[in-house]
């Protein structure tokens, strides 16, 4: 019998086509199946990141049970798993990326993960250890926007057990990935201890219960945020923001750091919030009239003009050129409508040379940030500008941040 409560949440996602991330664990094949068995038109995406051994075998073993149920199924490869910093960090963002571009490619704007309730609790414990307050203890989100996709965890209300005992009555196999059970990982620490932590009332239920309040906390702080920023920010018009210090008199401090935590994001594309510290350094700068000519943060530079604060992409920080085809830059950008066509175009900055080649700017925007802004080059040879002169086919539109608390529109 399917889990009534898989049921009801597979019922509430959004109608129409949508994609289901399957790894071949107990989990994702359990969402996969479920949606086929409720009738949803479903397509399956494996990501082989390469990692280990046995990974192209796990992601043929899905497409195999895909084409015995008749679904559509693509396995995407991670190419690139050279490179510094975090390595399964870093593999998490490519395969979300992956997933994303192929989505939106396939014409589908919805994507379903198969976390259940049991990686909510261990997200909770996780946060706990690492001295989250509201946002982290909120854990992960049932729907969340990002990379130009909405990302759903139907399964968030579902335990583990009662998904493989389905899948058992079904004779459906899954894998089990051996990093699941390797104790150099703190996730699997974690999962060692729940038992533990369940006998003190501090089962996964009461842990995912915690979560759903500090979701419903953040919530609340995020509309105060929003109402805040209305009356101290406005947009720039190049992908920066103008910042009035006192609009932020009287605010709760909390309020004042979602802000700045907001701006920072906003206009660096970044889906996290900078390290406590140094927020509250920005908050204290900013405040004191500290700023000058100059503080960099986040991928962003904070400048003080004309009593307010103009917070800028850092132009050391922007990404390096793309291909047109990818039509997305910087994390901030986006490409609209029909952009010249041929071979060698990309997107990139259009940086001090670019607005040098175009002769003068707009007025009232900053030639620092216009250098941030994307423009098409073809062999070093600037092509087009569309902030700075609007073409009437094509264009690029700003990205929200991921999670961002600031309106969805901010008033020139």
């Amino acid at each position: 019998m399917i889990p009534p409560e898989a049921a009801a949440a597979i019922s509430g996602l959004p109608p129409g086509r949508i994609a289901v991330a399957v790894s071949g664990g107990s989990d994702s094949t359990a969402l996969l199946l479920l949606m086929h068995a409720a009738g949803r038109e479903v397509a399956a995406v494996t990501v082989d990141h390469g990692l280990r051994a046995g990974s192209a075998a796990e992601a043929a073993s899905v497409a195999r049970l895909c084409a015995e149920r008749g679904l559509a199924h693509a396995t995407l490869r991670w190419a690139e798993p050279g490179g510094a910093g975090n390595l399964q960090a870093r593999a998490r963002e490519a395969r979300r990326r992956l997933m994303a571009d192929w989505a939106r490619g396939e014409g589908i704007g919805d994507i379903a993960l198969g976390h259940t309730l049991d990686d909510q609790a261990e997200t909770v414990v996780l946060r706990l250890a690492r001295g989250s307050g509201v946002d982290g203890l909120a854990a992960m989100a049932a729907v969340v926007e990002a990379e130009g996709v909405r990302w759903h965890r139907p399964l968030l209300g579902v335990r583990r057990a009662a998904l493989r005992d389905w899948l058992a009555g079904e004779g459906v196999g899954w894998i089990d990935d051996p990093s699941n059970a390797d104790p150099r990982f703190d996730r699997v620490r974690v999962r060692t201890a729940l038992p533990a932590l369940a006998a003190l009332g501090l089962g996964p239920e009461r842990l995912a219960a915690t979560a759903r309040g500090m979701a419903r906390a953040r919530e609340a702080l995020e509309q105060a945020t929003r109402a805040l920023a209305r009356g101290c920010l406005t947009d720039g018009g190049a992908g920066d923001l103008l910042l009035d210090p006192a609009g932020l008199t009287g605010a709760p401090e909390e309020l004042r750091l979602r802000l700045i935590a907001g701006a920072l994001g906003w206009v660096s594309g970044e889906a996290y919030r900078p390290r406590l510290a140094r927020l509250e350094a920005a908050l204290a700068a900013i405040e004191g009239a500290r700023v000058g000519h100059g503080l960099t943060l986040h991928g962003c530079v904070l400048r003080a003009r004309a009593g307010r604060i103009a917070i800028r992409r850092e132009p050391a920080r922007v990404a390096a050129a793309v291909t047109l085809a990818v039509g997305r830059w910087d994390g901030r950008w986006e490409l609209v409508g029909e952009a010249p066509s041929g071979a060698g175009l990309t997107i990139g900055a259009l940086g001090a040379g670019g607005l040098a080649r175009l002769g003068g700017h707009p007025a009232g925007l900053a030639r620092e940030a216009l250098a941030t802004t994307p423009a098409i080059w073809r062999a070093g040879e600037l092509v087009a500008a569309p902030i700075v002169r609007p073409e009437a086919d094509f264009g690029f539109r700003r990205i929200a941040a991921s999670g961002s608390p600031l309106p969805d529109t901010i008033p020139r």
